[in-house]
C-alpha cells in the first residue's frame, strides 16, 4: 500500500510546535493518539487526524508515556490482548485488542482525548504478556 507521508507531516508539524497545555494522564487509561502516517507494518492512526486508540502501560513523567495501539482484530497469537474497553461513562463496554508488539515511547503532545479505561485485573494480565514477550 502506497502512503502519502505529505498528509502526515503538516499535522505532526502542528502537534511538536502547538503551545497547548499539558494533558493529564495516568495508567490503564485509553486515549486518541495522533500515532501518524508510520512506515512498513507500524500502526498506523487512522481518519483525516491519523488517531488511533492507545492504552497507556507506563507513564514516565508528564511529558512521555509507554502506549500500546489497540485494535479490533483478534489473532490468535502470543502478542495481542483482548479485553473490555471501560467508556468513561461506565456504559457501552466494547471488546478491544492491544497490539504488545507494537509498544512504543509516545509524547503526550500526541494524546487528544480519553476515551475510556482497561480493568485494574485485565491491565495485570497485560502487563504479564508483555512482560513474557521480553527475550
Amino acid at each position: 500500500m502506497k502512503k502519502d507521508y505529505n498528509i502526515w507531516t503538516p499535522i505532526k508539524k502542528g502537534l511538536h510546535n502547538a503551545d497547548n497545555p499539558r494533558l493529564f494522564f495516568h495508567e490503564r487509561e485509553i486515549w486518541y493518539c495522533h500515532l501518524g502516517e508510520n512506515i512498513g507494518f507500524e500502526q498506523d492512526g487512522g481518519d483525516d487526524m491519523f488517531l488511533r486508540p492507545i492504552v497507556i502501560i507506563r507513564k514516565f513523567n508528564n511529558d512521555i508515556l509507554w502506549g500500546v495501539p489497540l485494535t479490533r482484530t483478534q489473532k490468535d497469537m502470543p502478542f495481542y490482548f483482548a479485553f473490555k474497553l471501560q467508556s468513561e461513562t461506565g456504559t457501552d463496554d466494547e471488546k478491544s485488542v492491544a497490539v504488545l508488539s507494537q509498544i512504543r515511547l509516545i509524547d503526550a503532545k500526541r494524546l487528544r482525548r480519553m476515551i475510556g479505561y482497561i480493568s485494574a485485573e485485565d491491565f495485570v494480565l497485560l502487563k504479564k504478556k508483555l512482560i513474557a514477550l521480553l527475550p
